[in-house]
């Protein structure tokens, strides 16, 4: 396994280093994005031939569920993340080095990086189903039979999905909230169905559209 310790602000560069910019291209910004799309579908693709339970979580399941009402609000993500069983871990862990992925721990998240000289960006992050990510979390992950089976590969329900987004609450899960609010996936409805602590969190972004 390799090991990065790689803090987010020192990805690519470190303050006062001279730094060579690329030009702004259409084909550069296309080429990140299709590189995410070609690893997600990689590493279902690998999954789904194992038969390894599997559900795509994170930025990307957002994506695919506000696709389903505006895809012109869909927002690009360089994160590939799926739910699966620690139980299945051996079994995931061959299926995607058989893919070309390498095992790697980055932050302490256990991920697979594209290839052995790929950036620790450039990675499928793993969560486990019925675990918490981080202890301060109000409920454990999903499980992976929360899911729906979509086009390209599995997505986590809308509802686990809102469960996972409430449960981290970053700044970034507050925006794809904040999405699905807006296109009408979730509202005021939802409320009585989560535990306090996710539906205090909900009524917060309810009352703050804007942020």
């Amino acid at each position: 396994m390799c090991t990065y310790f790689c803090a987010p602000s020192q990805a690519g560069y470190d303050r006062g280093m001279s730094v060579e910019p690329h030009k702004f291209t259409w084909d550069r910004m296309i080429e990140a994005v299709q590189a995410v799309r070609e690893r997600a579908l990689r590493a279902t693709a690998a999954l789904e031939q194992a038969g390894i339970p599997y559900a795509m979580a994170g930025g990307n399941a957002v994506a695919a569920w506000v696709s389903t009402v505006d895809r012109a609000a869909v927002r690009n993500t360089q994160d590939v993340d799926i739910l699966v069983r620690r139980s299945d871990y051996p079994a995931v862990k061959a299926a995607l080095e058989g893919a070309g992925f390498v095992e790697a721990n980055v932050m302490d998240v256990v991920c697979f990086i594209d290839g052995p000289d790929a950036s620790p960006r450039d990675a499928v992050h793993l969560l486990f189903a019925g675990e918490k990510v981080r202890e301060s979390y109000p409920i454990a992950t999903a499980d992976v039979t929360e899911r729906v089976t979509g086009e390209d590969y599995s997505v986590v329900s809308l509802e686990a999905l809102v469960r996972m987004k409430l449960n981290s609450f970053r700044d970034k899960d507050r925006t794809h909230l904040r999405d699905l609010i807006e296109l009408g996936l979730l509202d005021v409805t939802w409320l009585p169905q989560l535990i306090p602590d996710h539906a205090a969190r909900l009524q917060q972004l309810l009352d703050t559209p804007g942020g």
